[in-house]
């Protein structure tokens, strides 16, 4: 395919940056509109393609999206890259199914670098692959023996078939290179090696190792920290301006609104046990579930568009216009159902994401048919596993970068559970993640009874359909095995570095029950 000749210079990236200025304004009809037409105008230009089909795929149109890779991919100069590139855009909008098919076609072309199989294998170890995942990564080291990305994923293997000694030396050998290009793997080397020592009780060490790989990403991290207490400074707003009265008035304006669902918000913070509670009742056939997307941050941003850009929680959510309210469920409920790929009218819906803590009194506004289960785990745990975490950095993981970071980001988060949960006029529960590890089928029949669902047996086998189906939580590797006991009270190997924090944690540990 020829490129088109006859564009006039500088005008296809004015209309790209055009786009590119509606998609932040979400005005995505004029993006497509503007991306569609540049993609016309220069249909040789595969790197269009691939950014109009990621925009497809983050607006939940999966089908488009592989459409415009496709396309992508027949025009491209580096197949092999272009297939790369096509799956990792799919990843990174949580389509892993899709993802794995372009990068198992990027392995068999000839140019595929040592890289791209590492990442297949990354998926494969998603799906519950395992063999074949560490054979791909030795065909990765056998092409390129100092590949840094190769060596992780082997001794992340390693370190799950309980190898700990082979898995310590490859990452050490990892962590001795120094080039740039490395630079990210070995930050993520060096959360693994945590993990490692800590499974071999040497707990000193694995927090150096923690600390080593956070003061590596802390140059790139103020801003976002920054934005981040700023949110913090809001919620504490929140919980002062929202009262039970506002709740009820916009509880009780439920029934006039249209499609009405039997709706869960599956909430509490970040690794409190919100993805074993989502995987125990996604086990139900009169269940369905939909775990961490963005649908609901989206729907309030649609909401607030119209608002000054630092207006109050309060005010957004009081001044919604009935006609835009209608059409932010409208839009919540058609982005939620092609994300799973089918209508869930006929079950119950869980919207399983902790973050959305943060905007239960947009859940309210909103969608005030919704009942709400927040996963509850002892402060301390929460906070030490927050710190542990390997994420990319962003707005809120770069709190995590210190132990106190990530015990403000609780004391906020929780904090306005905590203020908005006696005023909420929704059924709500909270579910402890140590009662549920204890007594299983005690508190699952607790929760399916809270729901209005029916008791059934398979959720006590929830291990084997989480083996079935693909979790895009990071704990996807633990919630395939039975219930594990092990991670219950593991902040006392680490109670010195938490001791100047626990003061702030005290008051939610008694309140939820772990004093």
């Amino acid at each position: 395919m020829k490129r088109a000749q006859l564009v006039p210079k500088g005008y296809l990236s004015r209309m790209v940056q055009a786009a590119n200025e509606s998609w932040q304004r979400q005005d995505f009809e004029r993006f497509f509109e503007l991306m569609e037409r540049a993609c016309r105008l220069d249909p040789a230009n595969h790197g269009l393609w691939l950014d109009l089909g990621t925009a497809h795929g983050m607006r939940y149109d999966y089908p488009a999206a592989e459409r415009c890779f496709e396309k992508a991919i027949r025009v491209a100069p580096d197949r092999a890259n272009a297939l790369a590139m096509a799956g990792t855009q799919c990843r990174n909008f949580n389509r892993y199914e899709l993802a794995r098919s372009y990068f198992e076609r990027a392995i068999v072309e000839k140019r595929a670098p040592a890289d791209t199989f590492v990442k297949l294998a990354e998926l494969y170890e998603r799906f519950h692959f395992l063999e074949e995942a560490g054979k791909l990564v030795e065909r990765a080291l056998q092409m390129d023996g100092n590949c840094a990305l190769a060596l992780l994923a082997r001794a992340r293997l390693d370190r799950s078939a309980g190898r700990l000694e082979q898995a310590e030396g490859l990452i050490r050998s990892l962590l001795a290179k120094s080039s740039a290009d490395t630079w990210s793997t070995r930050i993520r080397g060096w959360y693994e090696l945590g993990a490692i020592l800590d499974r071999q009780g040497r707990y000193d060490e694995a927090m150096a190792a923690w600390v080593e790989a956070k003061e590596m990403i802390r140059p790139n991290a103020g801003r976002f920290v920054a934005a981040q207490r700023f949110v913090h400074k809001r919620l504490k707003e929140a919980e002062a301006d929202i009262s039970q009265e506002i709740l009820r008035r916009w509880f009780d304006s439920g029934p006039g609104l249209p499609k009405q669902r039997r709706l869960v918000l599956l909430c509490g913070h970040p690794r409190s046990g919100t993805t074993l509670l989502e995987q125990v009742l996604d086990s139900h056939p009169d269940i369905i579930s939909a775990e961490e997307t963005a649908i609901f941050f989206e729907t309030y941003l649609y909401l607030k568009r119209d608002f000054p850009i630092d207006a109050l929680l309060l005010t957004v959510l009081d001044g919604i216009l009935p006609a835009a309210l209608q059409r932010a469920r409208e839009n919540y409920f058609d982005c939620m159902d092609r994300f799973l790929g089918q209508p869930a009218t006929d079950r119950l819906l869980i919207d399983k994401n902790p973050s959305l803590t943060s905007l239960v009194p947009g859940v309210v506004r909103v969608l005030p048919e919704t009942k709400f289960l927040v996963a509850l785990r002892d402060p301390r745990d929460v906070c030490l596993s927050c710190f542990m975490q390997p994420l990319p950095l962003n707005q809120v993981s770069a709190i995590f970068l210190t132990l106190e970071g990530a015990v403000d980001e609780y004391v906020s988060l929780m904090g306005l559970w905590r203020a908005m949960a006696p005023r909420l006029p929704n059924p709500y529960l909270e579910v402890r993640y140590e009662d549920l590890v204890e007594d299983l089928e005690t508190v699952s029949r607790g929760v399916l009874d809270f729901l209005g669902v029916q008791w059934d047996e398979r959720v006590l086998r929830f291990n084997e359909h989480a083996r079935k189906k693909l979790v895009r939580s990071p704990t996807h590797q633990e919630v395939t095995k039975p219930v594990f006991k092990g991670a219950v009270g593991r902040w006392r190997n680490y109670q010195k570095y938490l001791e100047p924090s626990l003061e702030k944690l005290a008051p939610f540990a008694r309140a939820f029950g772990y004093e």
